[in-house]
């Protein structure tokens, strides 16, 4: 074996070991909380936080005043139209049965309007992104269920696209990047339980 392999392979563990202790919360005494990352990583990462919790945040806009993009005004959830219903009632491929029987529902429509505005704010603000970036993989992965079979590719879309760069910003803690996160970060809970990150 190589040194260069040896020296390649212990940067690797030690990269996997730092993103590792990230999320869990066990970083070192000396070590800041708020890491940097080179100034192109850190505004790629922030800026690419902003756009897709604008995807969420406008999403559940559009769906409860009807702006006109993907809802019309008479379909609005202020106008007591069902924000789940289009696309679940749609849905009839594999999992087709299971979403049907979710679309219309008050209690699906509330939890998933819940979901697109926590998630939204969330990524807009750059806090708890770790739980906007788990909470929102797991929706979009629920979308992407509801769409199988896929038209255009065997199984990749951009849902799961989506749900891997919002894993990928919740490693790169990228809430510190153009938004709050460096100062969610040291609020006293924030410190005790990691996953508020």
């Amino acid at each position: 074996m190589s040194a260069t392999h040896t020296t390649r392979e212990a940067h690797t563990h030690h990269a996997f070991s730092e993103i590792v202790a990230h999320m869990v919360g066990h970083e070192s005494a000396e070590e800041p909380t708020t890491r940097r990352h080179p100034v192109g990583v850190a505004v790629t990462a922030g800026l690419t936080r902003l756009a897709i919790g604008w995807v969420f945040l406008w999403a559940f806009l559009d769906k409860t005043f009807g702006l006109g993009f993907a809802t019309p005004a008479e379909r609005a959830w202020i106008e007591g139209g069902s924000p789940t219903t289009g696309f679940l009632s749609g849905a009839d491929g594999t999992f087709a049965s299971f979403f049907n029987s979710m679309a219309g529902h008050a209690w699906a429509d509330w939890l998933f309007m819940a979901g697109l505005l926590g998630i939204g704010l969330s990524l807009m603000l750059g806090v708890a992104t770790n739980i906007a970036a788990a909470s929102g993989s797991v929706l979009l992965v629920l979308m992407w269920a509801a769409a199988l079979p896929l038209e255009n590719n065997p199984f990749m879309d951009d849902h799961l696209v989506y749900a891997a760069v919002l894993v990928l910003l919740a490693l790169l803690g990228a809430g510190r990047y153009l938004g709050l996160g460096a100062y969610w970060e040291r609020l006293p809970i924030v410190k005790r339980f990691a996953i508020l990150r």
